[in-house]
């Protein structure tokens, strides 16, 4: 890499930092006064200590008692001042660098909730874990302290430069002769450092993405049936090492530069003192006052120059952490509003959805996943997606409530194309219910009223008794304050998924999308679940994907999608006596004309007919 690229690179992520504080400046604006007044108030004790040298202490007839008694009376005023002022400066700047932190990481985050799922796909939860916290505070040292020691740092060295040339300009050039030097040799030293700090905090959020995937309650569990604590414990362990490796050369990198620099700084008071005697020597009028307030300027000098090469070293350091950050804020959401998106209508029936000629292609994949799907879906219909793996069912639900955008054709809901309706007003018209419904490790409570923030514990309870788990919370010690546990891991699964039926009924949803809702369920719970579906479907459009077929033999129209297409559409009965695909399916899960699954209300037989006990109901027309 030339030094023209990273010098580039370091002027852009400037220019981005500089904004984060424009909310803030009136804070900036007093936090740089408070700067300027404490490191110029610094620079009066050296001066005033010619004066006591040379108006005070040696003068003619003896020292002036009373002048010097002035002179230390304001040298002792002069710290107590500074160090008042620097406290507030402390505050301040403190205050400033932590909402500057906040809105960091607000922006980060509401920007990461923008971005499709296929951005999380692609991406380890723990790397965008190690990025929100990893990243982000690890800039703070430089959002909150390095701006205000910068300033700091020159207000102290530009001030005393000055105060050293009052007194000497000879004695000034022997003081500052190697500091350009320094300055550039930092700037090289800062680069490598930048580079290993990247691959630092690459190797920090490998190691948050494995121990997310492997200290989770489902990695821990496949790590014990399949008896893999070693070889896990084997591969944290040596990213560990890498890490500990990285955080070594890290800090090691400049030590011995520093090294130098300190030595250099040790050694010039001496050479200052030499250059005194000779210019004494000739009579230049230099005086003991003079020579003992210069090198006190001088130690002040030294500490601002040593400050501003560490700070150098450690602001390069985190730009890589900036690069990091700015490399998720410029991800460009590919599902946004357009500019002219509506709100669809508020009506209190389902929705009608309308596919027309879909064709989608996963970014990378090698050939389109849907390839011309059409079919539709009317308000109180049952409309089932049937057919192998991998067919595209599950892609179909994605497109509807428009977590991708299709690559051909049209999703549309009451008319209306699903990219010219806003995305809020989509989620609120569309429930979904997965085959593994996704817990917080939460109150039970909370988990539903996550499906409308806000509402009330009557209107909860409400939710939970139509989705027939009421009884079952107050069961609970703790009733509806239970805590589920990660992921729900408390629960059985039939209690998580009349869970999530009843953060969709709260919901309230117009369309509602079952993705395989029963499919992971034994019989008794997968009774509880289909009473509680029943109550969830109502007048609602709903579209089921299943692999279970004997959950939608009554269901309205039965889409068979094979290789990204409908090969088949129809009810049971009129799909069994084609002997298509959807007949073969049936044959493999149904033999023998026994009674192959029972419900409350049937008996469903492996010829696909349905013999009922009581009048139909439900999802399946048995229960």
């Amino acid at each position: 890499m030339t030094t023209a690229g990273p010098a580039r690179l370091n002027r852009d992520i400037g220019r981005r930092i500089v904004p984060l504080f424009r909310p803030y400046r009136v804070q900036v604006a007093v936090v740089v006064g408070l700067i300027m007044v404490t490191s110029t108030i610094g620079i009066i004790n050296p001066l005033l200590i010619e004066a006591v040298f040379n108006k005070a202490l040696f003068v003619p007839g003896g020292p002036n008692i009373r002048l010097l008694v002035i002179l230390v009376t304001i040298m002792a005023i002069v710290p107590i001042v500074n160090g008042a002022i620097g406290i507030l400066q402390t505050y301040q700047t403190t205050r400033v660098g932590q909402l500057v932190m906040r809105d960091l990481r607000d922006r980060l985050y509401s920007h990461l909730q923008t971005l499709s799922l296929a951005f999380f796909t692609g991406t380890k939860t723990g790397e965008i874990q190690s990025r929100l916290a990893n990243d982000v505070g690890g800039v703070q040292s430089v959002v909150t302290t390095a701006a205000s020691t910068i300033l700091a740092n020159i207000v102290i060295f530009a001030s005393t430069v000055v105060a050293m040339i009052i007194l000497s300009w000879q004695l000034t050039i022997v003081a500052l002769v190697t500091v350009p030097v320094f300055f550039w040799l930092t700037r090289l030293v800062g680069e490598r450092r930048r580079r290993v700090a990247r691959s630092t905090q690459e190797s920090l959020a490998a190691m948050s993405a494995l121990s997310e995937e492997t200290l989770s309650v489902s990695g821990v569990l496949l790590a014990k049936v399949f008896g893999n604590q070693a070889r896990d414990t084997a591969r944290y362990h040596e990213e560990n090492q890498r890490q500990a490796g990285l955080q070594v050369r890290q800090q090691m990198i400049g030590q011995g530069f520093f090294t130098i620099v300190q030595v250099f700084l040790s050694i010039t008071p001496a050479a200052v003192y030499l250059v005194a005697g000779l210019l004494l020597t000739r009579g230049t009028g230099i005086s003991a006052g003079t020579v003992v307030a210069f090198t006190t300027l001088q130690t002040r000098l030294y500490f601002p120059i040593g400050q501003l090469l560490q700070v150098s070293v450690e602001l390069r350091s985190s730009l890589a952490l900036f690069d990091r950050i700015f490399e998720y804020l410029d991800v460009v959401p590919d599902i946004v509003d357009a500019p002219d998106a509506v709100d669809l209508p508020a009506i209190g029936s389902g929705g009608r959805v309308a596919v027309r000629e879909v064709f989608f292609h996963y970014p990378g994949a090698p050939q389109d996943a849907l390839k011309g799907i059409s079919f539709e879906a009317d308000p109180g219909q049952l409309v089932a997606l049937v057919g192998p793996s991998g067919a595209g069912k599950t892609t179909i639900s994605y497109l509807i409530p428009r977590l991708y955008d299709v690559t051909g054709g049209s999703v549309r809901i009451d008319g209306a194309d699903v990219r010219d309706v806003r995305q809020s007003s989509l989620a609120a018209a569309i429930g979904f219910v997965t085959q593994e419904s996704y817990l917080f490790h939460d109150s039970i409570l909370a988990n539903i009223q996550y499906g409308r923030p806000g509402a009330s514990r009557a209107d909860v309870e409400q939710a939970a008794r139509e989705a027939y788990i009421h009884d079952r919370i107050m069961e609970f010690p703790d009733g509806y304050d239970t805590i589920v546990g990660e992921r729900g891991y408390r629960l059985s699964g039939g209690e998580k998924q009349r869970l999530a039926i009843a953060r969709v009924l709260l919901h309230d949803p117009r369309i509602l999308i079952l993705d395989e809702a029963t499919s992971a369920l034994d019989t008794a719970s997968e009774r509880e679940v289909q009473k509680a579906l029943d109550s969830l479907m109502g007048s609602r459009t709903t579209i089921a994907i299943a692999h279970r077929l004997s959950t939608i033999v009554n269901a309205d129209v039965i889409n068979v999608i094979d290789g990204g297409r409908v090969v088949e559409s129809g009810t049971h009965r009129s799909l069994l006596r084609d002997g298509g695909l959807y007949s073969s399916l049936y044959q493999e899960q149904f033999d023998g004309g026994k009674v192959q699954w029972r419900c409350p209300d049937g008996d469903v037989m492996a010829d696909g007919t349905v013999r009922h006990r009581q009048p139909q109901a439900g999802i399946t027309g048995a229960g």
